[in-house]
């Protein structure tokens, strides 16, 4: 059973949403949350496995809300996928960094709002190569992001830093394995070692560092 706790500071739409959790059998409401602070609360409370958080809220906006989220659930913590208006919204991008595995529309249809839970409980990223490629397309040109220096990239293995950049083109760990020939367990190994080393905690994280420090173009995904 995926434990999801709804974040909305809209009444009826976190109902909504809240509704169509509890009419899905693999799938339980851990709580409803009307804002950042609280999210931040109920989270402590009821250990959720997702939490669906709304990106703009007056009192702890979704980003805030997911970064103190993340930094103090220790080991196990949940997967956060950001609900947000505009699909490229710029708090989208800030949100990936944060940590959330995902971002989702709020006007998407229910079966792809339980199919989005589903993945992203199971560790992956929400989206396909192109949607990920086009969102930081759009974020890197409108702000004119310049490539930062990483300097643990330096401690990275030549393998390491071959995962972290497939990693980036939004590849799942199958097709990685693929391209590399070797096992899944294999890649999971290297990508383990190097979110460690560049002290990561989601594979969104490790995404926007492979654009960040020019390992994946923004203008081609590779």
């Amino acid at each position: 059973m995926i434990k999801v706790l709804v974040v909305d500071d809209q009444v009826l739409v976190r109902a909504g949403f809240a509704a169509l959790i509890r009419a899905t059998p693999d799938l339980e409401v851990a709580g409803e949350a009307s804002g950042g602070q609280e999210a931040v609360a109920m989270t402590d409370a009821t250990r959720p496995d997702v939490i669906l958080m709304d990106v703009r809220m007056p009192d702890l906006n979704g980003i805030a809300a997911t970064e103190r989220i993340l930094a103090t659930t220790g080991p196990v913590q949940p997967k956060v996928l950001i609900l947000t208006t505009f699909d490229l919204d710029e708090y989208v991008y800030d949100a990936l960094r944060a940590g959330a595995s995902g971002f989702l529309l709020k006007d998407t249809p229910p079966e792809r709002l339980i199919a989005a839970v589903r993945t992203i409980a199971a560790g992956d990223m929400l989206f396909a190569p192109t949607v990920t490629r086009r969102l930081v397309e759009a974020y890197t040109r409108e702000r004119d992001t310049a490539l930062v220096a990483w300097a643990g990239l330096d401690a990275l293995t030549a393998r390491e830093t071959e995962v972290l950049r497939l990693v980036g083109r939004a590849l799942s760990n199958g097709e990685i394995a693929d391209e590399l020939r070797v096992s899944e367990a294999t890649v999971k190994t290297h990508l383990n070692r190097t979110m460690t080393k560049l002290g990561l905690s989601s594979r969104a994280q490790v995404v926007a560092l492979a654009y960040e420090t020019g390992l994946v173009s923004p203008r081609h995904g590779r």
